[in-house]
């Protein structure tokens, strides 16, 4: 939301903005004319939904990169706003020299009066079918910009969360038990229709249709689901196949709560918590691109969260710039990321607890254990590597790997998946055709060109080499034998410098662990037995 304390109004809504749909402002009871030119509405709806201020610079080069005189088109377009925003003598459209920003206590986005709305603690399915209308259409349809990258990519992430939202809503309305059985059917259809192979939806739907049609219409939908998954090569869920127990009673998979919290630097970071609160914790410190929404309905991700959620109270969160977390970050370091780790921490209340660190999240929860030994209790390390390669590679690797971010910065949000797949291929050799594709998709909604770029600089100059020694709690090293993005003997080598640390290999070509793969199985074992010594 907005907010200023400087313009003289009291917090009284005078502007309605809707965002989903079409794109309008309304003055009290006047809707008034937004201008023609798509680039000035793009540039007021970006301004009114991502908050904060905006150097010039930054608005030229996001708007009007490719014109040849970029401050002019953003001039143009202020002259434009401002008699249009700035109504009622109240000055909402702020600039200096350096930057633009809006401020207003009196101006109410629908979107963000959805989301506040969604999140309430109590919700009358009168309510929560209010709040679903109010967010049901395409966030600001008319105002694409399919010439201009930075944008869309931008856009793209707008809609993306707020889809986020809206699935957060329908399965939170599907499991309340205070809903009749014909509210919740509803609320699962829409939950399944956002996230088709959600294994939480899957199994609520089949309770909906029991308790509503009877055994013979869920075993109908049991069928019809477990065709979809197979078709599109994922395990399904585990459904009673011949229904001899009561489907309304199938153990239903925890459901995550997501939450956020804003730092010292005012970068708002997304974390959320699934498993029972009296079960010990385990925190996971975020890597290569997270999603809370995305990854939590994942054919790599899900199985791992799920299980350790069982007898855990597991903790993850999206680093800044990617997923749920605020993606207008600017540089990127990996100091950041140990401070968003530090900044979820802090947020969840938790004094001591086991840590756990996949790639380069690896290194960040190294530098955690190492600058905080007494709130990390054990640390688990999986495709670990302590350096990144500005600080070893040769000349011929380095101009490959800088080619490699420029193929990034200029394909990662293309339609075309090739930029993505040099990715996805190496991380998960063993995959299969739906898995690159889903892993291809799940990154270009996952962060923007710009970012993608931003992490692998970050990741090239990390360096914990030092940090090892200093490693006081108990550790364990967990690496795939046949891992082609970090070699087997990186993860051997950090083993060996850890002060007394576990090692363990496993039969697995994979850097990220695929759910339905032997070796995700054996992970999860050793990660459990060395969390119970």
């Amino acid at each position: 939301m907005l907010h200023n304390s400087q313009n003289g109004t009291t917090g009284e809504v005078n502007v309605k903005v809707q965002t989903v749909g079409d794109f309008s402002l309304q003055f009290g009871a006047e809707v008034v004319e937004l201008p023609s030119s798509l680039k000035t509405r793009a540039l007021l709806a970006f301004l009114l939904l991502s908050g904060g201020r905006h150097s010039r610079q930054s608005l030229c080069e996001f708007l009007w990169d490719s014109v040849d005189d970029p401050l002019a088109g953003l001039r143009w377009s202020l002259s434009k706003l401002r008699p249009l925003v700035n109504r009622g003598d109240v000055e909402r459209l702020m600039s200096d020299r350096k930057a633009v920003w809006i401020e207003g206590d009196d101006i109410r986005i629908d979107r963000d009066a959805f989301a506040q709305h969604a999140d309430q603690s109590e919700l009358n399915e009168a309510d929560a079918e209010k709040a679903w209308q109010s967010a049901a259409g395409t966030l600001l349809e008319d105002c694409e910009l399919p010439n201009v990258p930075q944008f869309m990519v931008w856009l793209e992430g707008q809609r993306n969360e707020l889809n986020a939202a809206r699935s957060q809503l329908a399965s939170r309305c599907a499991m309340d038990n205070q809903f009749t059985w014909q509210a919740r059917s509803i609320w699962t259809e829409r939950w399944l229709a956002l996230n088709p192979f959600s294994r939480n939806a899957a199994v609520m739907a089949v309770r909906a249709k029991h308790n509503i049609a009877g055994k013979a219409a869920a075993m109908e939908l049991i069928d019809e689901l477990q065709r979809m998954y197979r078709e599109a090569d994922i395990e399904p869920p585990p459904f009673e196949n011949d229904l001899a127990a009561d489907v309304s009673s199938v153990d239903m998979p925890q459901s995550q709560e997501i939450r956020f919290t804003e730092g010292k630097d005012g970068i708002c970071i997304a974390w959320a918590s699934v498993g029972d609160a009296s079960n010990p914790p385990l925190v996971k410190a975020a890597n290569w691109l997270n999603h809370l929404e995305l990854d939590w309905e994942s054919p790599i991700w899900s199985p791992l969260f799920r299980e350790m959620s069982r007898t855990h109270r597991v903790l993850r969160y999206d680093e800044r710039g990617c997923g749920l977390s605020d993606w207008n970050v600017g540089e990127i370091t990996f100091n950041d990321f140990v401070e968003d780790l530090e900044q979820v921490v802090e947020a969840s209340g938790l004094e001591r607890f086991p840590l756990m660190g996949i790639s380069q999240g690896a290194a960040v929860s190294i530098e955690y254990a190492a600058r905080h030994p007494e709130r990390v209790s054990k640390l688990i390390l999986f495709g670990a590597y302590d350096c990144g390669w500005r600080h070893t590679a040769d000349e011929q690797e380095t101009r490959q790997r800088e080619a490699v971010m420029v193929l990034t910065e200029t394909g990662w949000g293309s339609d075309n998946p090739a930029y993505r797949h040099m990715f996805s291929h190496t991380f998960m050799p063993e995959a299969n055709a739906e898995e690159l594709d889903w892993f291809d998709e799940f990154q270009r909604q996952t962060t923007s060109p710009e970012n993608a770029v931003g992490f692998l600089k970050a990741f090239s100059h990390l360096d914990v080499r030092d940090r090892l020694a200093q490693i006081q709690c108990p550790t364990l090293v967990v690496h795939s034998r046949g891992d082609m993005r970090i070699p087997f003997a990186t993860g051997r080598s950090i083993a060996a410098r850890i002060p007394d640390a576990q090692f363990a290999g496993l039969d697995s070509s994979n850097h990220l662990l695929l759910g339905r793969e032997k070796a995700s199985d054996d992970f999860v074992n050793l990660v459990r037995n060395f969390l119970a010594k």
